[in-house]
């Protein structure tokens, strides 16, 4: 489902990505481990399109991304890709379902199915009576299942998650890797996780080891 080809990226004179190739199938949980500097986050955002590669191609169900710009990338992203990272990124002023329907509203889906799917989705994650909620009024652990609510709105191709439980204690985190199995069974749903984790690692379906730049 997700196919990229020869991905380079330099900051400078420093080499961080050196032509990485990676495949990814429909309903495949894949995790990508290495030391800090590997290049595995500077990979995870060029493959959601949040960075660009210096040369290479992306491909997400057959449809080259690498050359989307501007709002046609914004709404291919939002609309196919879902996103965990290391800090929630909630938005303080809105209430969890309100965070999580943000992606939905902005893809212009009916506010009232949006809404609808956005309960739904904290129910399942064990949330069902915080929706109105502010994320100071949450744990670390339910500000994360928050995150992964409104990752999955829009019903993403795949979810990138980057250090997915750097910023949780190991109950959490241990909590976070059984969801994502939960959703991988129950919703098919296509991950692929930046992880330190050796236990969310060992729940994956293939570990790939990165090292200077490259899959090794």
């Amino acid at each position: 489902m997700l196919k990229a080809a020869n991905i380079t990226r330099k900051y400078g004179q420093l080499e961080v990505l050196k032509g990485v190739d990676i495949t990814i199938a429909r309903g495949e949980m894949v995790s990508i481990v290495g030391s800090s500097g590997a290049g595995k986050s500077t990979l995870l955002h060029i493959l959601g399109t949040l960075d660009k590669a210096d040369s290479g191609a992306i491909w997400l169900n057959e449809q080259q991304i690498d050359h989307l710009k501007g709002e046609k990338l914004a709404a291919f992203r939002n609309r196919h890709m879902g996103f965990v990272f290391q800090f929630h990124h909630l938005l303080p002023e809105f209430s969890a379902i309100e965070n999580v329907c943000i992606p939905g509203w902005i893809a212009g889906t009916p506010k009232k199915n949006v809404e609808k799917r956005a309960a739904e989705l904290l129910d399942l994650l064990g949330l069902a009576d915080r929706l109105e909620n502010k994320p100071n009024q949450l744990s670390g652990g339910e500000q994360q299942r928050v995150a992964v609510a409104r990752a999955l709105i829009n019903q993403p191709d795949i979810i990138f998650a980057d250090e997915p439980t750097g910023n949780l204690d190991s109950t959490n985190a241990r909590e976070l890797h059984a969801l994502f199995g939960k959703l991988r069974e129950q919703f098919q749903q296509t991950f692929l996780i930046v992880t330190h984790n050796e236990e969310l690692a060992a729940l994956s379906d293939r570990v790939l080891h990165m090292k200077d730049g490259k899959i090794i």
